[in-house]
């Protein structure tokens, strides 16, 4: 389908067709033919900005497929174009590391590892709006990136687990970390508090976390991290809909190892239901989408409504970047 002088809009086999008729996500490739210079790719983002916008709220997800996207310092140069500002990943839990500009790696731990569904840093107050992936090296098999609106795992939750729901609603979540002086590679949550806040501080690392709603208590040089309660369930006035705004996947799909050390409670102090979580698990892998990446894809998604995760690599290469925005 035609969508102006420069985008078209096309068709994949994995894509979903949602309930209002939308296929989710928009995929969109040139509408020409012949070879789209960088700069004509980075023209056309400024010039129909508000159309591209307007499709995020519409769709959830954008991506975009066939254009000269080759490298990182190319991938910081179209996330500049679209002009929205950056979002510092200050307390965070995942380990990243810088590439070029605005450009970081998606998440360090080993590949083979999958990386539960989550909106990003929803285990804080304020979050980034919108997220940018780029695939530099394609996966052989493997190491998808899946997407889901958030606004489907709601409503087949309360459905389902209307107890739940009207807990998480009336209380909201605690988030809780302990987390060591050094960075855990192996864990998909695995940032020491020094890297999550930028310093060595102890003082500095409390005023900094406070900025993002986070209470610091040190045992030796351990902190236990406090976040919450805050809103598990949010509703989204550009859609219209409200969102499974939580970190409950991740919590709950990691290793019981891993849960010593990192866990979540509802907002007054009482025990999150397992069997509505398993429950929630399910949901997601069915209402998914999961498109296999190619070498220059980029995707934008709009984290208020949707959630991502990332699937074990099964055959490697694989290097995905990502750049995060208010």
């Amino acid at each position: 389908m035609a969508t102006g002088k420069f985008f078209r809009e096309v068709v994949l086999p994995e894509q979903k067709l949602q309930n209002d008729n939308v296929l989710f996500p928009t995929v969109l490739s040139p509408a020409s033919s012949a070879s789209v210079a960088l700069t004509a790719f980075k023209d056309a983002i400024k010039d129909q900005k508000p159309w591209l916008e307007s499709l995020l709220v519409n769709c959830g997800a954008i991506l975009f497929r066939g254009f000269p996207v080759v490298s990182p310092s190319d991938f910081n140069d179209v996330v500049d174009a679209f002009g929205f500002p950056e979002f510092p990943y200050v307390g965070g839990r995942a380990l990243r590391k810088q590439v070029v500009g605005r450009v970081y790696t998606a998440n360090e731990s080993p590949l083979d590892k999958e990386v539960p569904f989550h909106h990003e840093m929803a285990y804080v107050p304020k979050s980034p709006t919108k997220l940018f992936f780029f695939c530099e090296e394609e996966p052989e098999e493997g190491g998808e990136t899946p997407i889901v609106l958030s606004h489907i795992i709601y409503e087949k939750m309360k459905e389902r687990h209307p107890e739940f729901i009207a807990q998480l609603e009336d209380h909201g979540l605690t988030y809780i970390k302990i987390a060591s002086d050094e960075d855990d590679p192996s864990s998909v949550t695995g940032s020491s508090w020094k890297t999550a806040y930028k310093t060595t501080d102890k003082n500095i690392a409390e005023e900094r976390a406070a900025k993002v709603g986070t209470k610091l208590e040190w045992i030796g040089n351990t902190a236990k991290t406090i976040t919450g309660p805050v809103p598990a369930i949010r509703y989204d006035e550009a859609s219209g809909h409200k969102t499974w705004f939580n970190s409950l996947a991740v919590t709950y799909s990691v290793q019981a190892s891993e849960r010593k050390n990192s866990w979540v409670e509802l907002g007054n102090g009482g025990a999150v239901d397992d069997d509505a979580v398993k429950d929630m698990l399910r949901i997601l892998k069915e209402e998914c989408v999961a498109i296999p990446w190619k070498n220059g894809d980029v995707l934008l998604v709009n984290n208020l409504t949707v959630l991502h995760c990332r699937r074990p690599l099964i055959k490697p290469p694989r290097r995905i970047l990502a750049s995060l925005c208010k």
